[in-house]
């Protein structure tokens, strides 16, 4: 038996530690002891909804105890940080190994874990803007993990960014992740205009906010919706859409984008961005897992920006 991060409707976030069964690898998984998890939103509203002692958990970060019988993929030994459709929050996993990469020396456990799901929606939503050198760029949620990641990626590219920010303080930091401007507050969205039309949108809020943003794509721009934290339902004015032409609303969800692209692939390429000094995860919040309530209460709260990771014993 091992320990795991499971749903229990009793606690008031609906996650709890208990014990379960361990994991055993298929021959194209590594078996990992796992030292660090990050949380994500989404896992955490998704908790409410899933059955009781269902497994929640996506990004990980730890070391091979057993590699792959396929040969393939990090040794025995191996730092190693990974991504999991579900269970990741446990002592061990099973994780296939094109969903698994090591890890360079410089790169701590704790910072390797903040990245999978954060940082690889950043990669790829920015992509779907194709070359970036001197296009306009706007993205919601800044201030959070996936928000961050962008900003400080797409900075590199040689776009011009706007970013979003609750506080002047919080605007601060979004500057910091490299954000050429800042709209700031309740009138945020219809501020950025005035910087726009934008080229690429990435938009992690929905519902009215993305309703807002499409009129100020530019001719052949796109906007990438990748989450939804303010609403899941949009009224779009469709005879704006249609009239203005050549605009692109897409539809964002990493599972499917990993079907299609490598995620160890990626993962290395981000491990080794954040060794070169040239991508900083901003872990705003570190507890042991046994603090997992406490955590993800906060997180839903929006106590703090950026990520929070969880050690394991």
């Amino acid at each position: 038996m091992i320990r795991a991060i499971v749903v229990d409707p009793l606690a008031p976030s609906h996650l709890a530690l208990k014990e379960v069964d361990a994991p055993q690898a298929q021959p194209w998984e590594a078996l990992v002891q796992v030292k660090a998890v990050s949380l994500n939103r989404g896992e955490v509203i998704d908790a409410k909804d899933q059955e009781v002692s269902s497994r929640p958990g996506w990004d990980f970060a730890g070391i091979v105890i057993e590699p792959a019988k396929s040969g393939a993929g990090p040794q025995k030994g191996a730092r190693v940080v990974g991504l999991l459709p579900m269970g990741a929050w446990s002592e061990q996993v099973a994780a296939p190994v094109s969903m698994l990469t090591e890890i360079p020396d410089k790169l701590t456990l704790t910072e390797a874990a903040t990245l999978p799901v954060a940082g690889l929606t950043a990669l790829n939503a920015l992509r779907k803007g194709g070359m970036l050198l001197g296009k306009r760029i706007f993205i919601t949620g800044s201030t959070g993990g996936v928000g961050l990641f962008t900003h400080q990626l797409a900075a590199q590219s040689g776009a011009f960014v706007v970013g979003t920010a609750s506080t002047e303080e919080k605007a601060l930091l979004v500057r910091e992740a490299g954000a050429d401007e800042v709209v700031i507050g309740y009138s945020a969205i219809s501020s950025a205009c005035k910087f726009g039309p934008y080229d690429l949108i990435i938009d992690s809020v929905g519902g009215d906010t993305l309703a807002a943003l499409l009129p100020q794509l530019a001719p052949q721009g796109i906007c990438v919706a990748v989450g939804f934290s303010s609403s899941h339902t949009a009224t779009i004015n469709m005879m704006n859409l249609v009239t203005s032409g050549g605009r692109t609303l897409y539809s964002f969800f990493l599972g499917e984008e990993l079907t299609r692209q490598s995620a160890a692939n990626d993962l290395s390429l981000l491990a080794r961005l954040i060794a070169d000094g040239r991508l900083t995860p901003r872990i705003e919040v570190e507890a042991p897992w046994t603090e997992i309530d406490t955590v993800a209460r906060k997180l839903m709260e929006r106590k703090f920006s950026g990520k929070a990771v969880l050690h394991l014993d």
